[in-house]
C-alpha cells in the first residue's frame, strides 16, 4: 500500500463516530485553488468558543491533500471532494454507489455502521443489486473482532443476497492495513488513510488511483480462504 494519500495541516483529527463532538467548533468546508503539483489546498472554517470570554469566533485553517499517485496524470473529469465528517463520508459512498454499474469493493475496519448500516447506503445498495443480475459487492474486514454483526442490516442483506454480496476477514498477518476505502467499478473511490478517522478524499472518476487500491484489495481478497462460516458472517 502506498504512503498516506491525505495529510492535514493544522486541523484536529476526529474519532470515527458520527456522534463525536467536532471540537473546537462545527466545521464546514470549502475548496481553494489547487497548489503545487501533487497537492490540493482546502480551507476549513468553523466556530471556536473562547474559554475566558465565552465569545464564539470564526476561524479559518488550511489543509493540504497529498496526491502522490495523481501527480502527472490527466485531471479528473469527475467530482472530487475533501472529507472530514461522518456525514460527508457516507454521502460520498452513496454517491459512488449510485454511479456503480458492476461492482463495489469495500475495505473497512469493522463494518462501520454509521456508513454501511445507514438507510441511505442500504437503500442505494439494494437498488444497485436488484437492477443488475451481474452486480458484485465484496467486503473485506480488517478488524473482525470489532465488527458489530448482531442486528446489522448490511450483514442481514448480505445473508439474503449472498449471490451478490460477500464478506471476508483479512488474514491475521495482513491486518496492519489502517486505511479504509470504497471503490466502484475500478474508477470511483472514497479513501481514508486512517479507518478510525473521517478525514479523506473522494473522486467519482479517478480510475488510475482507484485501480491501484483495487489491486491491493484483490491481493487481500484472494489470500483469504473461502469458508461458508465467513460467507454467512459467523465470524
Amino acid at each position: 500500500m502506498s504512503a498516506s494519500l491525505l495529510s492535514w495541516l493544522g486541523t484536529s483529527n476526529q474519532p470515527a463516530s458520527c456522534s463525536a463532538n467536532l471540537a473546537p467548533g462545527t466545521v464546514t468546508q470549502g475548496t481553494a485553488p489547487a497548489g503545487p503539483a501533487g497537492k490540493i489546498f482546502t480551507e476549513v472554517r468553523g466556530l471556536q468558543t473562547d474559554e475566558d470570554t465565552g465569545v464564539r469566533l470564526e476561524y479559518v485553517r488550511t489543509a493540504a491533500i497529498d496526491e502522490p499517485l495523481m501527480t502527472g496524470q490527466a485531471q479528473s473529469t469527475g467530482t472530487r471532494r475533501v472529507l472530514s465528517t461522518c456525514e460527508e463520508v457516507r454521502s460520498a459512498v452513496v454517491e459512488i454507489t449510485l454511479q456503480a454499474n458492476r461492482s463495489l469493493a469495500i475495505l473497512t475496519p469493522d463494518l462501520e455502521p454509521d456508513i454501511y448500516d445507514h438507510e441511505d447506503f442500504l437503500e442505494t445498495l439494494k437498488k444497485f443489486i436488484l437492477a443488475r443480475a451481474f452486480a458484485r459487492v465484496r467486503v473485506m474486514i480488517t478488524n473482525p473482532a470489532r465488527a458489530m454483526k448482531s442486528g446489522n442490516q448490511f450483514v442481514h442483506m448480505g445473508r439474503r443476497l449472498n449471490s451478490y454480496i460477500e464478506f471476508r476477514n483479512v488474514k491475521e498477518e495482513s491486518r496492519d492495513h489502517e486505511e479504509a476505502f470504497c471503490i466502484a467499478d475500478g474508477k470511483a473511490l472514497v479513501y481514508r488513510p486512517d479507518g478510525k478517522r473521517w478525514n479523506g478524499i473522494s473522486d467519482t472518476n479517478k480510475p488510475a488511483v482507484a485501480r491501484q487500491y483495487l489491486d491491493t484489495f484483490d491481493e487481500l481478497w484472494h489470500a483469504t480462504d473461502i469458508e461458508p462460516s465467513v460467507r454467512l458472517m459467523h465470524l
